[in-house]
């Protein structure tokens, strides 16, 4: 954690899906360096393992399966339940972009799929929060942070409709921020190109090319996101719902793409 070192979240309970690896376990370690214990979900049972192992022992726990398999959503509840007793924090960054090419020619079938886990997933896992009983979410007026994208902004050349599902979720996060307040604060963060092995292709062998429409010069870490996510679910966010949070080093302002 970059900064002075903060407790803002002590004594706070989360969730953080697809947190493996990249943006996912950037934001867990900085929930976890704030105070906070946390849930990581991903596929891959030794990937979590190795994750977990970053932080201090008894900070994380996790579950493994697919963010799309209401057992593997139901496991995990069960699991907060049983280890937390209560849950402050959902992060809903679980998503994936199977294909790549113009939306014009995309497979139904895997446009189905990716508004199947990049949309719907997020909604099964907010109304399981928000309606299970045992974590006493709403009580303890839980924060959700969901992960967008700027593509969500522009059109951005390959991923179009990773990008419809992630406008999508955009105004998923509005809609859910009015409805579920003032007991439950509901904000996204949308962020450009971040160093991670979701978005190798969208910058390996040409960095330089790509960070040059970047004003800041460079492409985002997941170090960048999590610290946006961290004020979001602090109580310095108190009175911030419905928000999306653009991190894109000033590319959109310079007239870019993702």
């Amino acid at each position: 954690m970059t900064g002075t070192q903060t407790q803002r979240l002590a004594g706070k309970f989360a969730i953080v899906t697809g947190a493996s690896r990249g943006i996912g376990l950037g934001i867990a370690q900085r929930l976890v360096a704030e105070g906070a214990r946390v849930c990581i979900t991903a596929r891959g049972e030794e990937a979590l393992q190795e994750a977990v192992a970053t932080m201090p022992e008894g900070s994380a726990i996790y579950v493994a399966g697919k963010a799309d398999n209401p057992d593997h959503l139901t496991e995990v509840m069960d699991r907060v339940a049983d280890e937390f007793g209560a849950l402050d924090i959902l992060v809903n960054n679980a998503g994936i972009n199977p294909v790549y090419g113009d939306v014009v020619d995309i497979e139904l079938s895997a446009a189905r799929k990716l508004f199947e886990v990049n949309v719907l997933g997020t909604l099964a896992w907010t109304q399981a929060a928000y309606h299970d009983e045992r974590l006493n979410f709403k009580a303890r007026h839980g924060s959700i942070i969901n992960l967008a994208s700027v593509a969500a902004r522009v059109p951005s050349e390959g991923i179009g409709f990773y990008g419809v599902t992630k406008a999508a979720l955009i105004h998923l996060t509005t809609t859910l921020a009015a409805e579920l307040g003032p007991e439950v604060r509901v904000n996204a963060v949308a962020p450009a190109v971040v160093k991670t092995n979701f978005a190798k292709a969208l910058y390996e062998g040409r960095e330089e090319e790509v960070t040059a429409g970047y004003p800041l010069a460079r492409l985002g870490t997941p170090e960048d996101v999590a610290g946006a996510v961290a004020y979001f679910v602090s109580d310095d966010a108190s009175w911030v719902t419905g928000q999306t949070l653009t991190l894109d080093g000033g590319l959109l302002s310079a007239g870019g793409t993702a």
